[in-house]
């Protein structure tokens, strides 16, 4: 099957919070159940760079880089060939509004468009010299951050490691207008990762994801990495019948 979109993802700024699933379960959608790791469930704040998209193999003028930042939480669904984790998204802002209203339109994905900027200084980080990336969006009259700084050299995650589980997730669902839910397939290799020190998070947290996330999102996160990232392939979704009718 062709891929729907193929573009770069680099510097995946991850701040992971774990989360009561209390919080999370009105979202997951219809045939898929949360995930955890180690018996806990978590949320991670994302924050990327989008480079090269490609829509069919073609690329549109002034849509090709862009930022992302995105709250997202973790799900699994059981497939034919065993358990498809994936992962279900809160929130994703990105720049520009054509972006925005064709994920809407599509995938009834939750985007929305804002001015964003992004600094990343990872010059010598391949090679241990600490690097920085920061991801930032506006809204209501002020800027919106979250930032850290990288230690050490990127390694691949262990296997049943927390940066396993936070970044090796092949699947996206969606939660449909009818009940249903849209699952997709992402495709990119492994990805080699940083550990992420003097993490910031600056956000009107109800503004954005909902009261219910304020505690959780609140204070120094449960870990927090950059993950190198790659190419990657969005293939188109399938979907998973709504509920019956009562």
């Amino acid at each position: 099957m062709r891929p729907f979109l193929t573009a770069t993802w680099r510097y995946l700024l991850m701040l992971n919070y774990e989360v009561d699933p209390a919080v999370l379960r009105p979202l997951v959608p219809r045939g898929t159940e949360l995930d955890a790791w180690q018996g806990r469930t978590f949320a991670s704040m994302v924050g990327f760079r989008f480079l090269d998209t490609r829509v069919r193999g073609l690329a549109v003028p002034f849509h090709r880089d862009f930022d992302e930042v995105n709250l997202r939480f973790y799900v699994r669904r059981l497939g034919p060939e065993g358990w498809r984790r994936g992962v279900v998204f809160v929130r994703e802002i990105v720049p520009r509004l054509a972006i925005a209203t064709v994920a809407r339109v599509l995938y009834n994905e939750p985007y929305v468009a804002h001015p964003m900027r992004h600094a990343v200084n990872m010059d010598g980080a391949d090679t241990g010299a600490p690097g920085h990336v920061e991801y930032a969006w506006k809204s209501h009259g002020r800027w919106h951050q979250l930032s850290a700084r990288t230690l050490g050299t990127p390694a691949e995650s262990a296997p049943g490691s927390q940066e396993e589980f936070i970044t090796e997730h092949y699947w996206g669902y969606t939660a449909q207008r009818d009940g249903g839910c849209a699952e997709y397939r992402v495709e990119h290799p492994r990805w080699t990762v940083w550990r992420a020190r003097e993490t910031a998070f600056d956000c009107d947290v109800a503004r954005f994801y909902g009261p219910a996330f304020t505690e959780c999102l609140r204070g120094a996160p449960h870990s927090a990495f950059v993950a190198a990232g790659s190419e990657v392939s969005v293939f188109p979704g399938n979907g998973l019948p709504p509920l019956p009718s009562p």
